[in-house]
């Protein structure tokens, strides 16, 4: 059937991420809980978790001109928070596929099928021209499979998808580190760099502000947050390419 992976549209094949395996599965069983947590117990330190599970996306709700705190006509603050809503439902299924890409592309990747539909070198078993070449690469070792940061990081910078997170990443940074130590208040220049990288930019967040206690090592906090944010979103842009690369392999598949 000709072009029958193109009847597939992209919000069917988040779908099938975000609900095709244990950990997607998994992880929206925990985003659950954690919003029955919030009716059940408001006042305790984990109500708010559910902000945590969708970041970095539902921080954006923050600058987003409907949400919490909407006021208005009952009319108007229902639309507000059916909004945010919704919006944090989103949230919760995109990152549902990206741990779910997780698993599949590694699923993919050690099928035969998905093997056959890489392209083949010249001088690969099975290609043409491989023949006369068997002879003399049988003794030959097979290359290893390039492992290591270079590999880990490749989705972070391959897909435009990454890519313009980074960009995003690096503005906040830049920012922050401007107001840091340029202008005489910096006021709250940290919270762009936090809702961009987070969740893990909490974790920054934590290990730098005991830092800027000490006067003598002041000066050091922000650099310790900007090292820790950057590893955060460099993190993310790693799941982000690795979501946009299943995303795009199974566009590409051809239907059976």
């Amino acid at each position: 059937m000709p072009n029958g992976s193109r009847s597939r549209s992209l919000p069917h094949r988040l779908l099938v991420l975000a609900t095709g395996n244990w950990l997607s599965r998994g992880y929206l069983a925990v985003f659950a809980l954690s919003l029955l947590v919030v009716f059940l117990f408001p006042e305790s330190g984990f109500a708010m978790s559910f902000l945590l599970l969708t970041a970095p996306l539902s921080f954006m709700s923050m600058v987003l001109p409907f949400g919490p705190g909407t006021e208005g006509s009952w009319v108007v603050e229902a639309a507000a928070m059916g909004f945010w809503a919704v919006w944090l439902l989103l949230c919760a299924f995109v990152n549902a596929a990206v741990l779910g890409a997780l698993l599949t592309r590694s699923a993919n990747a050690a099928s035969p099928g998905y093997r056959a539909l890489l392209p083949r070198s010249p001088g690969s078993p099975g290609s043409p021209g491989s023949q006369g070449r068997e002879g003399t690469d049988e003794a030959r070792p097979a290359s290893p499979r390039p492992r290591g940061i270079r590999a880990l990081l490749a989705p972070a910078v391959d897909t435009w998808l990454a890519r313009g997170y980074l960009a995003v990443v690096a503005a906040s940074l830049g920012f922050f580190l401007v107001a840091a130590y340029l202008l005489p208040d910096p006021g709250f220049a940290g919270i762009w760099p936090i809702m961009t990288t987070a969740p893990l930019s909490v974790v920054a967040f934590l290990v730098a502000s005991p830092v800027e206690w000490s006067s003598s090592l002041a000066w050091l906090s922000p650099l310790l947050f900007t090292a820790g944010a950057a590893l955060s979103g460099l993190f993310n842009a790693v799941l982000l390419g690795r979501l946009a690369r299943t995303l795009r392999a199974r566009e590409a598949r051809p239907a059976a």
